[in-house]
């Protein structure tokens, strides 16, 4: 700022003394030039961050399979059952009557008469059950049973895999300002019109 204000009030000594001179003829003391600073840039090169990186989880599920096994589903037992007694019928031959002299009315010749008669023993044929077993309790084992069962079973767990992903960075160009660009006055001497 106090630069500016500077060359400001030279340039204005400046304007004024060529219009001193001019208007009154008389001799430059001190001449300027005006001066023109261009701008300087620079191109720099720095490495900017493209990707901050982080981690990736790889997932793989379980896997399930499936297994057979012959399992007991009842256990073996004892119960008791009871056997009827076993018989057979058996035949024989017994006398019914032992025969011999009795009375007994009848007719002869149109004549109802009183008789003594004789008779023979009779025999009948008898059926009879006879016991050839006695009832009696019996022990029954009854196996153990078994059957297949399928079950489910894990064959390999679910699995995790945690992936680092590294942060990448990519180099850049830039072009930055190294000295502003700027104006002045710069004092010069002409021979024969201005003292240096």
């Amino acid at each position: 700022m106090i630069r500016k204000t500077a060359s400001s009030a030279i340039a204005s000594l400046a304007v004024f003394g060529m219009v001193s001179e001019t208007a009154a003829g008389g001799r430059a003391v001190e001449c300027y030039e005006p001066v023109n600073r261009p701008a300087v840039y620079d191109t720099v090169h720095e490495k900017v961050l493209v990707s901050p990186g982080g981690q990736i989880v790889d997932y793989d599920p379980p896997i399930y399979g499936t297994r057979e096994s012959v399992e007991q589903i009842a256990p073996a037992r004892v119960t008791y059952e009871v056997v009827p007694a076993a018989t057979r019928t058996v035949y024989h031959t017994v006398k019914v009557d032992d025969g011999g002299y009795a009375w007994e009315w009848r007719i002869i010749h149109g004549r109802k008469v009183l008789c003594k008669v004789w008779r023979k023993p009779r025999y009948a044929r008898v059926a009879e059950t006879v016991l050839v077993e006695p009832e009696r309790t019996r022990r029954v084992v009854i196996p153990a049973e078994y059957e297949s069962v399928a079950r489910e079973v894990l064959v390999r767990p679910e699995q995790r895999r945690v992936i680092e992903i590294s942060p990448s960075y990519q180099t850049v160009a830039r072009r930055v300002l190294v000295r502003e660009g700027s104006s002045g006055w710069r004092r010069v001497h002409m021979p024969r019109h201005c003292r240096y």
